[in-house]
């Protein structure tokens, strides 16, 4: 009998756009979420790029990701009303098209202002041409609803690559990666299942661990060992160990990754005095809304 083909998930790469990011005036936290959202999708993360709000740098940092192969590129700010908002004219110079007013993004636009009227939030629904500025998309695009703010996210696909522009307002990209995002994901992307658990070590340096996990990376190869020092606690070294693994059947997977925490259980045993505790998926990947 043939043995089963080990698929080969979806590449992705995150492109963050803005000066305030480089300048150290904000914490980007959207590539850390996004990053999450697309490991427990079961896509492969590639590459996170941060770059300027310059036309030519996020086009060509655009243009590097489609050279790359890269099947899902996430831009995340820049689509808003301003004018160092230029993601979407970048992703239309980067594949070699013009930005047009976008009718689906328009009509969004228009519903959104027009329920700000309602609500006083602004003095008039009209649509200026600040407010035009977010409808105008890559010739080809489709908008992408934004539930939670005004402009609306764009899906361009080109040579192979799904580029998906969101916009840098945190609960806005998160609004419209989960309900706009993640069904094309979901439909399209080749993806994997994937587990991960830990083993939190007090009283055993890394250092002196290391051949351990060395040998039981070389033991089970298709798995991913890694060790995080977290410094000294009243004076004892503390040191997470984290294992991930990732395939097709999940109970093998999960089988996998536990199998071998156990066996690192055993043999960080022999070293004395020394604490031990497991540790969950949640805990070591966090409990943030999952898709």
């Amino acid at each position: 009998m043939a043995s089963r083909r080990k698929v080969r998930p979806s590449t992705a790469e995150i492109i963050v756009v803005g000066n305030e990011v480089l300048n150290g005036e904000v914490l980007d936290t959207n590539s850390n979420w996004l990053a999450k959202q697309l490991y427990f999708l079961g896509l492969e993360l590639r590459r996170v790029t941060v770059v300027r709000d310059d036309l030519r740098e996020i086009a060509g940092a655009v243009r590097d990701a489609i050279r790359r192969r890269a099947e899902w590129i996430i831009t995340s700010g820049g689509l808003g009303p301003t004018h160092d908002d230029m993601t979407l004219e970048a992703v239309a110079l980067a594949t070699n098209r013009k930005t047009v007013l976008n009718p689906e993004a328009l009509e969004m636009l228009k519903e959104r202002y027009a329920r700000l009227y309602e609500m006083g939030v602004v003095k008039e629904a009209e649509l200026t041409p600040s407010r035009l500025k977010m409808a105008m998309l890559p010739r080809g695009a489709k908008a992408l609803r934004n539930r939670a703010g005004s402009a609306p996210g764009s899906l361009l696909r080109y040579k192979g690559s799904r580029i998906v522009s969101l916009p840098g307002v945190p609960r806005e990209l998160k609004d419209i990666f989960l309900n706009e995002v993640v069904p094309l994901i979901k439909a399209e992307a080749r993806r994997v299942f994937r587990y991960a658990a830990g083993l939190l070590v007090r009283g055993v340096p890394e250092s002196s661990m290391a051949p351990v996990l060395r040998e039981l990376a070389s033991e089970r190869p298709e798995l991913y060992v890694k060790s995080h020092p977290k410094g000294l606690e009243e004076g004892v070294s503390v040191v997470e160990v984290v294992v991930h693994g990732e395939g097709q059947d999940p109970e093998k997977v999960k089988d996998a990754v536990e199998s071998l925490i156990g066996s690192l259980e055993e043999r960080l045993r022999a070293f004395q005095p020394v604490e031990l505790r497991r540790m969950s998926m949640e805990e070591v990947l966090g409990d943030e809304r999952r898709p």
